[in-house]
């Protein structure tokens, strides 16, 4: 559970921006909110220019450095260090984007690789890049490139980091190697680091849980309600993300969790890393929806939203205590197959707590509002009469052998069967 900066202010965050988000961030830890993470472009001058000849902040030994114009507090070359120790103190943690590979500023120099014989030609792949940001050399899968990965672990030891979210994963030519490589870096930089593959989806034939803790089941989500058509899955809309998760609803375990990306809600700005500024494009039936989703598939919540300007709907979504308890504590949780049988555009989720409290989620993908009377046993309900709670309103529910639900055009309802 926290909070990224891509979704309101993209690659160009500074650290007063940061700072700011994080300490409203500290004001919600009773909640379970700790996470603040940094995202692509922390290491790069121009934003503007990638590819601009010394574009990216490195140290002697060709390692990404914070741009000391946008986090000042890095100025000494003490990397993240100082902002680390700075969250920690407010019972925050640290989460920082990093590329696969070695970028290419680095082998243009042919640096030396810290604590090795090594050097970046030998450890760099020069003639296959990342796909989508070619400044990324893809890295050899030999002691050289070991020895780089090695080196990073430890560095982002050293500064305080709790989260690497490893990017340019699942981008073809996929490379396993590169994984494995880094994973066995962080083993060895003696700091736990929880580590997130993305983006998705990942091959099919490609177990992530030995290697990370979280990884993307597709592209990068919005605030869209449908995926825009084409071939890219970019991006992501809601209603695509409930058949995502189902699918891979079997990986979802201890130290194994499915990603949909971040929460797109509340204010999107000042400036996005796609779109212009602005309130999330989802309604406010549509933000709970997203949020009910996610909480139900036992998904990472991180948050998007600028939190300087958290409005009232989404701070009531981040200190629901139902659904974050649900999210963090339910024991299983799946859709119901066969649910509602002949009824279309429903889907049906349940979650059992480690208290033994079952909870329903129904929710209605239809563009239409909707009354539904449905038997338990159609929702996935053993037994024939049961009494409910009402999340949304607090009302409890006399017992009876069918539940009436009234939904909105998109959105839904939890109740806690009893």
């Amino acid at each position: 559970m926290g909070w990224s900066a891509w979704d309101a202010y993209g690659s160009g965050v500074t650290e007063a921006e940061f700072r700011a988000n994080a300490t409203v961030l500290a004001s919600l830890r009773q909640y379970g909110w700790q996470y603040a993470m940094l995202d692509y472009g922390w290491y790069v001058a121009d934003l503007s220019n990638l590819q601009a000849p010394g574009n990216f902040a490195l140290d002697a030994n060709g390692r990404l450095l914070p741009v000391a114009n946008r986090f000042p507090s890095a100025a000494d070359g003490a990397g993240f260090k100082s902002l680390a120790d700075w969250l920690h103190a407010r019972g925050l943690k640290l989460g920082i984007h990093v590329m696969l590979g070695i970028p290419r500023q680095a082998v243009s120099g042919n640096l030396p690789i810290a604590d090795s014989n090594y050097r970046a030609g030998e450890a760099a792949d020069a003639a296959e890049t990342c796909s989508w940001d070619r400044e990324f050399y893809v890295a050899n899968d030999n002691p050289a490139g070991q020895a780089y990965y090695d080196s990073l672990a430890r560095l982002y030891a050293a500064w305080g980091v709790d989260l690497i979210k490893l990017g340019c994963v699942s981008d073809s030519p996929f490379h396993a190697s590169e994984i494995r490589q880094f994973s066995a870096a962080i083993r060895r930089a003696g700091r736990p680091m929880v580590v997130e593959l993305s983006p998705g989806p990942l091959p099919p034939d490609f177990a992530p849980g030995p290697y990370a803790q979280m990884w993307r089941i597709a592209p990068e989500h919005w605030d869209v309600w449908n995926t825009p058509p084409g071939k890219s899955g970019f991006p992501v809309g809601i209603r695509d993300e409930f058949d995502l998760l189902a699918h891979a609803e079997h990986d979802v375990m201890a130290g194994s969790w499915i990603d949909p990306d971040l929460l797109a809600d509340g204010w999107l700005a000042p400036h996005p890393a796609w779109g212009e500024p602005r309130h999330s494009r989802l309604s406010g039936d549509e933000e709970r929806t997203e949020f009910t989703l996610w909480a139900f598939a036992r998904s990472p919540l991180i948050e998007g939203a600028n939190l300087t300007r958290l409005d009232a709907p989404t701070r009531a979504l981040m200190t629901d205590r139902t659904l974050l308890r649900i999210d963090q504590h339910a024991k299983s949780s799946q859709a119901v197959e066969g649910a509602l049988p002949g009824v279309t555009d429903v889907r049906v989720w349940k979650a059992q707590t480690q208290d033994g409290r079952v909870y329903l989620a129904i929710f209605n993908l239809d563009d239409h509002a909707r009354e539904l009377k449905a038997a338990w046993s159609e929702l996935g309900v053993t037994g024939r009469e049961h009494a409910a709670l009402d999340e949304a309103s607090g009302s409890p529910l006399p017992r009876s052998d069918h539940l009436t639900v009234s939904l909105a055009a998109h959105g839904s309802a939890v109740y806690e069967i009893r």
